[in-house]
């Protein structure tokens, strides 16, 4: 089985969905979930479903002294980012090179880079007048959001769309299609 780490730092309704989804794969399982946050309910979650969790915060992320044990005490051999905030470090991005994947909530190159998340690109698509968003499915390089891209699903905006209307219509394409990404990534990564 492909162990999986999901890393965190919010409320983990995607974390949450990777979990439930890959708790019926003989191939795939979510072992870890990492957060940079201690009041992350990402957490919660994970506990509640029986998933190890362990908090790292930004200065121990640094640290591949204290990272890497940690994920190799898991038997992680890839890493998914739902929602976390911290750039990941390059001793990371190269210790599992072309095995960590990004979620980002739009059409990435639009509205990428620091500062760009969550509610910050909803609201930045909505001032831009965008006719459509989405999310996008990258790999992890050492710059923000300049991964290439693995897969990306769309969704129309209407001038009458608030930025909070925006977000639920692009989390819904997240719920839906983020964890058969995830497989099929994996899937060609480690060819099961």
């Amino acid at each position: 089985m492909i162990s999986v780490a999901v890393f965190v730092s919010g409320s983990g309704t995607n974390c949450e969905n990777l979990i439930r989804y890959f708790s019926q794969s003989d191939r795939i399982g979510v072992t870890l979930v990492v957060s940079n946050k201690s009041d992350a309910y990402a957490l919660v979650r994970a506990e509640r479903l029986g998933v190890p969790t362990a908090v790292v915060p930004k200065v121990a992320l640094q640290q591949p002294e204290v990272v890497l044990p940690l994920l190799r005490q898991h038997g992680v051999q890839f890493i998914v980012l739902a929602g976390f905030l911290p750039l990941v470090p390059d001793y990371l991005i190269e210790a599992y090179e072309h095995r960590i994947v990004n979620i980002h909530p739009a059409l990435l190159p639009k509205y990428g880079g620091k500062g760009m998340w969550g509610h910050h690109v909803h609201e930045a698509v909505k001032a831009a007048g965008d006719s459509e968003t989405g999310m996008t499915v990258h790999w992890v390089t050492p710059v923000c959001d300049a991964g290439e891209i693995v897969a990306q699903y769309r969704c129309s905006v209407s001038p009458a769309d608030t930025a909070d209307d925006i977000a639920a219509k692009e989390h819904e394409l997240e719920m839906t299609y983020f964890p058969q990404v995830v497989e099929r990534v994996i899937g060609q990564t480690f060819g099961c």
